[in-house]
């Protein structure tokens, strides 16, 4: 049984359209004469992350500038799916994803591929419940309401818990919300849990009124988080697509090791602040997780797995051949 939210779907995908336009031709000019410059667009990272220390620092600046390349931040970082409209409307050029929400993406004509990935993550991703809701184990979850982003993170991880348990996908009644809007629905006991990652999972947990049913490690989780970039980019300014990967390598080992170095970054009040808790519970998961690679063969078979699981379930039309959206950034100068 699914509760379906096509309205809320479009106007999230024409507000994200919205709010990444508004950067021109990749190929910029800097103002100050030099009109060689690339500008590659890129959402802006918010208070935590790789990204966000980069553009605070400036080393993302510096080691973009050694390839004759500079940073627009355009929009904001968010669920992959609006992102790869983006992409595919040459309003983007790099985004964030994870590959659910990219087999799902790759199914709608792409216009973009695949040059990093990063391994699942065990910890940060779950079936969140709220404590004293009697909900113990996966088969507790029939004849109940989960909240998912349809064809992302959400719906692949239940999906995941319930094949794993032998239990009809029917028996569990999936409620397809926006990520950001779905707090508010659990908080108030209108779903009895909610599939989702730690960009939505630390807040919940860090409350002290909620806990995963199950976690990533618990599903045996395939959900890598992936670069994407837009094809013609690529093509254009390899060079710079490999820059931006070895950057993201190494920042990425730093900050496995330090993560409250990369943690609010701007500002540590307000609303994209993490405090108490919630700041604790961020480092946790983010000790634990992984650093971003290349992409090896043994990834796209993971890959190629997940989208024959999308395919039997009908998530997708059909399987999706990833591979053939997957560049070999190691080759890339």
């Amino acid at each position: 049984m699914r509760i379906r939210r096509s309205a809320l779907a479009a106007l999230a995908s024409a507000a994200a359209l919205a709010a990444l336009a508004g950067c021109g031709d990749s190929q910029a000019d800097t103002g100050d004469g030099d009109a060689s410059t690339v500008t590659v667009r890129i959402p802006d990272p918010g208070n935590s992350g790789v990204l966000a220390l980069g553009k605070k620092d400036g080393s993302l600046e510096r080691a973009l500038a050694e390839v004759g390349a500079e940073v627009a931040w355009t929009g904001s970082a968010g669920p992959f799916a609006p992102a790869a409209q983006s992409l595919n409307a040459d309003q983007l050029d790099i985004a964030t994803g994870s590959i659910t929400s990219g087999i799902t993406a790759l199914s709608q004509n792409p216009r973009f591929s695949f040059f990093t990935a990063t391994a699942p993550d065990p910890a940060g991703e779950g079936i969140l419940v709220r404590d004293g809701s009697g909900i113990e184990s996966i088969d507790d979850l029939v004849g109940r309401k989960v909240a998912v982003n349809e064809g992302g993170t959400g719906e692949y991880l239940l999906l995941k818990a319930l094949e794993q348990e032998g239990i009809d996908p029917g028996l569990v009644e999936r409620v397809y919300l926006r990520p950001d809007q779905t707090g508010a629905v659990f908080n108030a006991g209108q779903v009895d849990a909610w599939a989702v990652w730690a960009a939505y999972s630390v807040a919940e947990i860090g409350g002290g009124e909620a806990h995963f049913l199950v976690d990533g490690e618990d599903i045996a989780s395939d959900n890598y988080s992936l670069t994407a970039v837009r094809t013609e980019f690529a093509d254009e300014h390899p060079d710079v697509v490999h820059a931006l990967y070895a950057y993201l390598r190494e920042a990425s080992a730093r900050q496995r090791e330090d993560p409250e170095a990369f943690l609010n970054v701007n500002t540590d009040v307000g609303p994209q602040a993490l405090t108490g808790d919630a700041l604790r519970v961020q480092a946790e998961f983010t000790a634990q997780g992984s650093t971003v690679e290349a992409i090896t063969d043994a990834d796209i078979e993971r890959f190629q797995d997940v989208a024959r699981f999308y395919a039997e379930h009908g998530v997708t039309r059909d399987e999706v051949d990833v591979a053939a959206h997957v560049l070999d950034v190691t080759t890339l100068r």
